[in-house]
């Protein structure tokens, strides 16, 4: 029991703290409010859970045979994110005062967001350190991780979806609206350098 609370918090740091999915469903409550985050949320939980699935039954034993493959899949992954966040940058600062320049190139749907969940740096961070730490082995060993997985990123993402919200009334002037998608896309930038495999 305490190597569980241990792990939820663990999963609670990481998933509060800023990265793609957060920028994502932020992004999402600025131009829909809460309940257009919903299908953004759902995306990133499924991914997640998806993503727990393939390494706990497959990918792992690839990942322990050939770490370098798993480096190697790390660095594209946040190679990917830095690409996206430069390029959302760009467009916040190049973008006139009719567009809005963040989103442009995120996936936004939740089957798009599940399979965002495969070029994620941190979502492979969070699954393969949960499951390096877990005792547990099978489907049913692995169940209060799954639950771990659901409750904890569903909570966390709607505190970012309440804040995105709130900043949404903000939004309506251009000026300010560009500077967050410039923000929006340097934040991109530094998640996915901080989360590029350094060994």
């Amino acid at each position: 029991m305490n190597h569980l609370f241990a792990l939820a918090g663990l999963l609670g740091i990481a998933a509060i703290t800023p990265g793609p999915n957060n920028l994502v469903v932020l992004r999402a409550a600025m131009q829909a409010g809460l309940r257009g985050t919903l299908p953004a949320i759902a995306g990133v939980v499924l991914g997640g859970l998806l993503l727990l699935a393939v390494i706990a039954f497959g990918a792992g034993g690839l990942f322990t045979a050939y770490p370098s493959f798993q480096r190697w899949t790390g660095m594209a992954g946040a190679l990917y994110l830095s690409w996206l966040g430069a390029a959302l940058f760009v467009r916040a600062v190049a973008t006139g005062s009719e567009g809005s320049a963040f989103g442009h190139g995120l996936p936004i749907s939740t089957f798009g967001l599940i399979g965002f969940q495969f070029l994620n740096p941190k979502s492979w961070v969070m699954v393969l350190t949960a499951l390096a730490t877990w005792p547990a082995t099978g489907l049913r060993g692995h169940l209060p991780l799954a639950g771990l997985f659901v409750l904890i990123p569903t909570l966390c993402l709607l505190l970012w979806a309440v804040f995105g919200a709130w900043l949404a009334r903000w939004l309506a002037r251009p000026v300010v609206r560009r500077s967050v998608d410039a923000v929006m896309g340097a934040l991109l930038v530094a998640c996915a350098v901080f989360l590029i495999p350094l060994n």
